[in-house]
């Protein structure tokens, strides 16, 4: 982590199985326990369909659309780069297997709440391997949207109550990237 000079070292504030709430001065935040990042991936089949992802949230009380996403280096995959990690998710929450992957950005996803960062990788020349749907009890939908299409999807899922990771349309920039 890069560290300001003018910035206390934290302190602890409670802590969980997973998280770890913290204090530098007075600004509270979130630490995520026993990983190296998180990785979300933007996978686009050959004929221009981008796989979204849907499952519920419980911090967000109700269904969500996403882009298949994960730990890096959390248990047994301690280690691992972060592009394996991208692929990995990627056929556990799709079915899925990226033949090229990419990654095309890295940064924090909510800066004034936790220290987590994400890198996002841009996955092509995806072929079915498995049957998708998560692991460990997750309730993953995948949704296979054609490029064109995709903003209207998202604007039909809204209306039916579902929350959007706004990652989703970040995803878009990079999507259009493959022609």
């Amino acid at each position: 982590m890069h560290e300001h000079a003018g910035f206390a070292e934290p302190t602890t504030i409670a802590s969980g199985r997973f998280i770890r709430l913290m204090r530098r001065g007075t600004w509270e935040f979130v630490e995520r326990l026993g990983t190296s990042g998180a990785v979300c991936i933007i996978a686009v089949t050959d004929d221009r369909k981008l796989l979204l992802i849907e499952q519920p949230r419980p911090a967000m009380n109700g269904l969500v659309i996403e882009l298949p996403a994960g730990l890096v280096g959390d248990g047994e995959d301690a280690g691992e780069p972060g592009s394996a990690a991208a692929n990995r998710e990627l056929i556990e929450e799709t079915g899925y297997e990226a033949a090229h992957i990419e990654e095309v950005a890295e940064g924090p996803i909510t800066p004034g709440l936790s220290n987590e960062r994400v890198a996002l990788f841009l996955a092509s020349g995806l072929r079915r391997v498995g049957p998708g749907g998560g692991v460990d009890g997750e309730q993953i939908t995948l949704h296979e949207v054609p490029l064109p299409e995709v903003e209207a999807f998202l604007r039909d899922q809204v209306a039916r109550g579902r929350t959007v990771d706004l990652k989703v349309y970040t995803a878009l920039h990079f999507a259009r990237r493959l022609g």
